[in-house]
């Protein structure tokens, strides 16, 4: 199915008010849906004999920052059956220190991928997704402070008494952004191999 089609099919299923924006030129094209609808819209595009987008490729968390006030999550579905991609997204508002974290329902009953995909965003971007059967972090420690992906992320200086080392780690670790060689010649691992005479 092309875009347009796969577009027509989710506003005669769902209505008009289910797409919130698209954008159909340029690479890749995509819808913007509303957030409380999102699992319902991927379950049709999953179960659906015309679309059957049976793989989710990748699910992204962005940050837009504190001055645009939205963050995003990016869905990339593939159907393997029928060769078809399409980028889905939702936007949801950004929230203060505060403010509980920005929600959007789980899709990881619908594919599994989506499980350690949803726990990285929360973990990094520090958006939480309802439903989901095992919310907590998944890179980070379980107390880290803040979330490293966000644009207003400020690195903590120490964790549980311990100096958080960022600022000089390449300077302290010998790498001055030019080779250094150890030997001192301008080629520490010469051909050691007799040559044919």
């Amino acid at each position: 199915m092309l875009f347009e089609e796969i577009r027509n099919l989710l506003v005669e299923l769902f209505g008009q008010e289910v797409i919130v924006a698209e954008k159909t030129e340029g690479l890749q094209p995509y819808l913007v849906l509303q957030p409380e609808r999102l699992a319902d819209v991927c379950l049709t595009l999953h179960d659906h004999e015309q679309t059957y987008f049976d793989f989710l490729s990748c699910l992204t968390g962005l940050d837009n920052g504190p001055e645009a006030g939205t963050m995003e999550v990016i869905y990339n579905l593939y159907s393997i059956p029928y060769d078809h991609h399409l980028m889905l997204k939702v936007i949801v508002p950004r929230n203060q220190e505060e403010q509980p974290l920005p929600q959007v329902p789980t899709v990881s009953h619908i594919w599994r991928t989506a499980d350690w995909h949803e726990r990285e965003v929360f973990d990094l971007v520090g958006i939480s997704f309802t439903g989901h059967p095992d919310m907590r972090r998944i890179l980070c420690a379980a107390d880290w402070e803040g979330h490293p992906l966000r644009k207003d992320y400020k690195l903590q200086d120490y964790y549980h008494g311990i100096k958080v080392p960022y600022d000089d780690h390449n300077e302290n670790n010998g790498f001055k952004s030019e080779p250094q060689w150890l030997t001192g010649t301008s080629n520490p691992f010469p051909d050691k191999r007799e040559k044919p005479a």
